[in-house]
Formats: C-alpha cells, sequence, structure tokens
C-alpha cells in the first residue's frame, strides 16, 4: 500500500473560467455576435454558482450560464439540493444513477473552462495544482444539464454537472480523477448525444500542463477574481509530485 501514500479521492470543486468572448464565439461556432451579459474572469469557481455553457437549441449552439450543480427535472423539494454534491458525474456510473441517467441519456452540454484545480494530500492538510491546457486554449469540459420548476415559486432553473473520469498518466502524479476533456471534433457528437461512454476518455498525456498554487484557493476568503491564485509557487521537495507519484482530485460518489 505505500504506492497509495498521498494519494485522495476529491472531486473537481474550484476552475476558473477567464477567457474572452472571441474565444469561445470562435471555438463553438456561436451565432450571437455578444454574451446577453457581461463576463468577468473568475479565478475560484465554487459549486452552486452559475458558470458559462454551451448547449443545443433546435440544433443550433447557445452560449448559457446555468447553475453548477444538476437538480433534476424531477427534484420535488422546495430548496435546491446540496446532498449528495452533483456538481460532478462519475463515467463510471452517470448512466445507472437516478440523479444523472435521465441527463445522460437526453442532454448533454460543454462546459468551457480556462484551467481547473487539483488537490494532493500532505502532511498538514491539502495541496493545489493548477491544470490548464498546453496550448493555452479554452478546455472545453463534457457536461450534462437538466431544468427543474421550483414548486413553490414556479422559477425554472437550469443547472450542470461537470463529467469526471480517471487520469491520464500526467495528472495521475497528482490527482486519482480528472475532468472529461473533448476535442473540437467531439463537441457535436456529445452535443447531440450521439456519442455517450465511448467518448468519455482520459485526454492525451500531452494535453495538459500543472504547477502548484497556493492554498488561499482551498478558503472561502479568497474572491474569485483574484488572479493570483493560478500563479505557480514553490513547493518543498518532500511534497513535490515527482516525490510522491500516486495523488489524487475531488468528486461524488
Amino acid at each position: 500500500m505505500a504506492e497509495l501514500r498521498g494519494r485522495s479521492t476529491l472531486m473537481c470543486e474550484r476552475f476558473t473560467q477567464h477567457y474572452a468572448w472571441e474565444e469561445i464565439h470562435g471555438l463553438y461556432g456561436l451565432p450571437a455576435r455578444k454574451p446577453s451579459s457581461e463576463m468577468h474572469p473568475r479565478y475560484k469557481i465554487c459549486p452552486t454558482t452559475r458558470i458559462d455553457t454551451v448547449r443545443l437549441v433546435n440544433r443550433k449552439r447557445i452560449f448559457e450560464p446555468m447553475r453548477w450543480g444538476l437538480v433534476p427535472s424531477w427534484w420535488l423539494m422546495g430548496t435546491e439540493p446540496e446532498n449528495p454534491a452533483t456538481f460532478n458525474t462519475h463515467v463510471e456510473t452517470v448512466a445507472t444513477l437516478s440523479f444523472f441517467r435521465s441527463s445522460f441519456r437526453r442532454r448533454h452540454c460543454l462546459i468551457p473552462v480556462s484551467g481547473f484545480y487539483a488537490w494532493q494530500d500532505i502532511p498538514g492538510g491539502r495541496q493545489p495544482y493548477y491544470c490548464a491546457r498546453r496550448d493555452g486554449s479554452v478546455m472545453t469540459i463534457a457536461g450534462l444539464w437538466d431544468e427543474w420548476c421550483h414548486p413553490d415559486t414556479g422559477k425554472l432553473i437550469r443547472s450542470c454537472s461537470m463529467m469526471i473520469g480517471g487520469p491520464n498518466k500526467f495528472v495521475a502524479e497528482v490527482c486519482d480523477r480528472m475532468p472529461v476533456i473533448l476535442e473540437p471534433g467531439q463537441f457535436q457528437p456529445w452535443l447531440l448525444g450521439e456519442a455517450g461512454l465511448e467518448l468519455l476518455m482520459p485526454a492525451g498525456g500531452k494535453v495538459l500542463k500543472k504547477h502548484p498554487v497556493s492554498k488561499r484557493v482551498i478558503g472561502v476568503r479568497a474572491s474569485d477574481a483574484d488572479e493570483t491564485l493560478i500563479r505557480k509557487v514553490t513547493l518543498p521537495a518532500r511534497i513535490s509530485p515527482q516525490a510522491r507519484p500516486a495523488i489524487g482530485i475531488h468528486h461524488p460518489g
């Protein structure tokens, strides 16, 4: 069991969106010439907040903010669910768990991100790492969405969840899970539901780069407008990824 020292089972519970509209407009072929609301850089996006997504409406791609944390259409409670956590969906159980099964069959979306945080268990706490594409482009994560009508207010809430699967070798240095990253040729098959589990594989080993960042991203005090959260920090050699070859990310059951 020595090789598992430092491993944790963590969800992808923090990520960033700090791209320009022109980037995602071109990447996704969006028909709108500008977003419906002003976009602001975000460096510590947390569950239950609204995030950018892309989905199909009448076979056209639209850009739409949604609640990060899926609320299934059949949810009968008068409040949005907090537990179990629904902001991540396991590839291994998405087709069988009642919270996600219907969305997996009918409602797929794309979640554009600039990067995500991964977590390594170390003595005294967790060490965050920031992962982004090596080429500096926007990363696209496979997502599910649904819409729920509040039984008391009648308010319609659209929400989403991020697909999480096993890591590639590069990410496995610091995580035992990672988001499912899609490439442009996979966008339409995923959105149309023509592709399923066969598409939800780890990204290639040379797609991402990573570096350790401040533990402030874990706490509640740092603002999601704080761009210093993604700056590289220097770690003692004893907790570097090279010193601990098997480690982990954060996601639900």
